[in-house]
């Protein structure tokens, strides 16, 4: 494997990123057509439903004025080659002419697998896969996951003070948010990621908030509220806007027979109930996340206060972490930090702590204004990465 051609996939691999909130679910992919050393074409997905990123390297060749017959095509995932939302990217390449496809990593989903490599081999064009494959990987780790297992992507995230607490204890109009407004900006788009966005009903309650992605871009992801006994408020912002924006309160049957008129004027109103079993006092987030799984949620993003957020780490359901630390000291005007009772139960209650530390890799910092994003991946991704179909 040549420095050419990983410097070559490289590049790929970063135009890849430019479709990182726009693309979801379809995966975010990057290509480069070279001719010996020298880029003739290049281009990347840029929106859900547009045409694949092998498609418009192709016609940025055309427009460049480049034939692309017997160069060497470079991309990030394997090349589609069914009928989807937009013809098959292995029937253009074979019939650009293309010599040879470098792809990062094959894509696991059903109808891939290596059948879009296979048919380029069968076709006389040169198909290998492996350049930079960790990267390409994890680039794609919540599309390869949701592919190879059809469990969706669970990503953690919350804003915190340097001495780790996630809110004022009493609210006012300046002190809504611990971060700052390009640290929010940019947790819209984390938004923009995901089919799901999930909070506990008691930052419904003290914060009435819309859980929209902003600006949407034509996305609008399920806004859904844990709320194990219906107190959520039926003058919400939440409901109010739920015929234009779904929004799924998750709940458990005890509690709607208890509150029969609550959950009549919810559903009203246009939110969906959906039930699920109580575990320990609670909905059952496992439950949950198969339920949403299926629905075709592949990447579920959890904004909820320190309850909810501990019992998605307890039970070890987090793939990835995203906190944004801001330069503040609350003390003691801060609500309860993330790892704090009443968060975390006994183990008496629970039957099992959140004892052992919660490790991450592939550690990216980033900063905004004066505010840090720390964004990683938990262990047990890392096996799910490199145990998905090949």
């Amino acid at each position: 494997m040549g420095s050419q051609d990983e410097n070559f996939m490289q590049m790929a691999l970063r135009l890849a990123k430019r479709g990182i909130g726009s693309v979801e679910p379809n995966p975010a992919v990057g290509c480069i057509i070279a001719k010996e050393d020298r880029i003739v074409g290049k281009g990347w997905h840029k929106k859900f439903g547009g045409p694949h990123a092998e498609i418009n390297a192709l016609q940025d060749c055309k427009t460049l004025g480049v034939n692309p017959r017997g160069t060497t095509m470079y991309v990030s995932l394997e090349p589609c080659c069914h009928y989807g939302k937009t013809p098959p990217c292995t029937e253009a390449i074979i019939a650009a002419g293309i010599a040879k496809v470098v792809a990062a990593t094959i894509d696991p989903s059903p109808h891939a697998n290596g059948a879009g490599m296979k048919q380029l081999r069968e076709a006389g064009i040169e198909a290998r896969t492996g350049v930079c494959e960790t990267e390409g990987r994890l680039l794609n780790a919540p599309f390869i996951k949701f592919a190879a297992t059809g469990k969706c992507w669970v990503i953690l995230k919350w804003a915190q003070s340097i001495d780790g607490k996630v809110a004022y204890a009493a609210k006012t109009s300046q002190q809504r948010w611990i971060s700052n407004e390009l640290s929010r900006k940019d947790a819209h788009k984390l938004r923009r990621r995901v089919q799901g966005i999930l909070v506990g009903v008691n930052t419904v309650i003290a914060d009435d908030p819309l859980l929209t992605a902003r600006p949407s871009r034509g996305k609008r992801p399920a806004r859904i509220v844990l709320d194990t006994h219906l107190r959520i408020p039926l003058n919400c912002r939440l409901l109010a806007t739920a015929k234009k924006e779904p929004v799924l309160v998750v709940t458990s049957e005890e509690a709607v027979k208890a509150n029969s008129e609550i959950a009549d004027k919810t559903a009203q109103k246009g939110a969906e109930l959906l039930t699920v079993p109580i575990d320990q006092g609670r909905c059952d987030i496992k439950s949950l996340l198969n339920e949403l799984s299926k629905r075709g949620v592949a990447q579920l993003l959890v904004e909820g206060g320190p309850t909810v957020l501990t019992s998605f780490l307890k039970a070890q359901l987090a793939d990835e972490i995203c906190v944004y630390i801001t330069a503040k000291i609350l003390g003691s005007q801060s609500s309860l930090g993330i790892s704090e009772p009443p968060c975390l139960l006994s183990k008496t209650e629970t039957g099992a702590e959140l004892s052992a530390a919660v490790s991450l890799h592939y550690i990216d910092v980033k900063r905004f204004g004066d505010d840090i994003r720390l964004t990683g991946l938990t262990e047990g991704v890392l096996r799910q990465i490199s145990t998905a179909k090949r």
